[in-house]
């Protein structure tokens, strides 16, 4: 049994998973947000009617630039069904925000929150956290920790939302 716990926990680190067997808020309306930074203003309701990972991410986190590449590449594949990618970064430094997005050649729309107040709202307290939101708004998958973005599994997940 101890073996099978153990393997259990494993999974679910290196995965990516859900906070217990429903997380807080999937099934309800995703909180509506506006950040503006140095860039631009993004809000959450500018992308009605598409699918949404809102990925919550930081240059300076290991596991959110190793599943950087999957997720890019999944955007390359499905936006054009309409599923995009709205990264929300907590980076304090601009200039190296700036510069990862630059040397990555990061493809999705990103804003940076520095004082972590969407993070807050969704209850976000580790890094990378997504959350996938169906066409009408509604959270459906809360995801804790890197995952493959191109695995089979998540691709037909958000193709057929």
């Amino acid at each position: 049994m101890k073996r099978l716990s153990l393997l259990t926990v494993l999974l679910l680190v290196t995965a990516g998973c859900y906070t217990g067997s429903r997380p807080q808020h999937v099934g309800s309306a995703a909180k509506d947000f506006t950040v503006r930074d140095s860039d631009h203003q993004v809000s959450l309701n500018q992308f009605r009617g598409q699918v949404v990972v809102l990925n919550f991410w930081a240059t300076w986190c290991p596991p959110c630039t190793q599943e950087l590449p999957s997720m890019m590449a999944m955007q390359n594949q499905l936006r054009s069904r309409g599923v995009v990618v709205l990264g929300v970064s907590i980076d304090v430094d601009d200039d190296a925000y700036h510069r990862f997005l630059k040397q990555r050649n990061v493809n999705f729309v990103t804003v940076r929150d520095p004082e972590q107040k969407v993070a807050g709202m969704y209850g976000t307290s580790g890094w990378p956290e997504s959350y996938i939101i169906d066409r009408q708004g509604v959270l459906r998958r809360k995801v804790v920790g890197p995952i493959n973005w191109e695995s089979p599994e998540v691709m037909q997940f958000l193709s057929k939302l």
